[in-house]
C-alpha cells in the first residue's frame, strides 16, 4: 500500500540556525555545529514558517513513511546537542580487582584515549580512542564514575559502547563475573532549571 503524502513537522528552538541543502541537514546553537548527511534517504524538506522544518514524503511505502519520524529524531537530536549537550556517566563495577581507569589527551590527534588497567587482575591494558568532538572526565562527586560529554548523540553514546564492550568478560560465566564499565546515567550537559 502507498502513502500519498505523509509529514512530520519539527519545531526550532529560540537561537538555533538550522539549514538544509541538498539533505545535508546543518545545525548552529550555542554549543557550537553540528552536520548530518541524510542525502540516502527520499524525503522533503520544507520551511513552512520561520521557526518550523517539515518533513514529507509523497507515495511513500511503509518503510519510507518510517523514515519520516526517524529523520525529525535525528534532526531534533542535533538540535538538542547544540543548545543541551548530551551526557553519559558510567560506573566502574568490580568484585575484587578494581579497575584503574586513565584519561589522557592525544597531542596529534587532540582526541582523548581512555587506558583501562587491571580488569579482572588482567595484565592486557586496553586502550580506547573517543569519537571527536567527545570528551572525557573522571567524577568528581562519585567515585568510579566517568562523564562521557559531548554535542553529538551519536558520538557520545559510541564513545560508551567502545567502552563498555572492550570490557566485557570472555571465558567466564558471565552470572558470576558481573565486572565492567557500564552507563548508568544519560543526561544533558546543560541541566534544565
Amino acid at each position: 500500500m502507498r502513502y500519498i503524502y505523509s509529514q512530520e513537522t519539527l519545531v526550532i528552538p529560540e537561537g538555533v540556525k538550522v539549514t538544509i541543502k541538498s539533505r545535508k541537514v546543518t545545525v548552529e546553537g550555542p554549543r557550537g555545529k553540528l552536520q548530518k548527511d541524510l542525502s540516502h534517504l527520499a524525503v522533503n524538506f520544507t520551511h513552512p514558517q520561520k521557526n518550523i522544518v517539515g518533513i514529507e514524503i509523497h507515495h511513500g511505502g511503509r518503510k519510507n513513511v518510517a523514515a519520516l519520524r526517524t529523520v525529525r529524531t535525528l534532526v531534533n537530536n542535533l538540535i538538542i546537542g547544540v543548545t543541551k549537550g548530551f551526557k553519559y556517566k558510567m560506573r566502574y563495577v568490580y568484585a575484587h580487582f578494581p579497575i584503574n581507569v586513565n584519561l589522557e589527551k592525544n597531542n596529534e590527534t587532540g582526541l582523548w584515549e581512555v587506558e583501562i588497567r587491571n580488569f579482572i587482575g588482567e595484565k592486557l591494558v586496553r586502550r580506547i580512542v573517543m569519537q571527536p568532538g567527545v570528551d572525557v572526565e573522571v567524577s568528581k562527586a562519585q567515585k568510579d564514575e566517568l562523564l562521557i560529554l559531548g554535542n553529538s548523540l551519536e558520538a557520545v553514546s559510541q564513545s560508551a559502547a567502545d567502552i563498555q564492550q572492550i570490557c566485557r568478560v570472555r571465558n567466564k560465566d558471565i552470572r558470576k563475573f558481573l565486572d565492567g564499565i557500564y552507563v548508568s546515567e544519560k543526561t544533558n550537559v546543560v541541566d534544565e532549571v
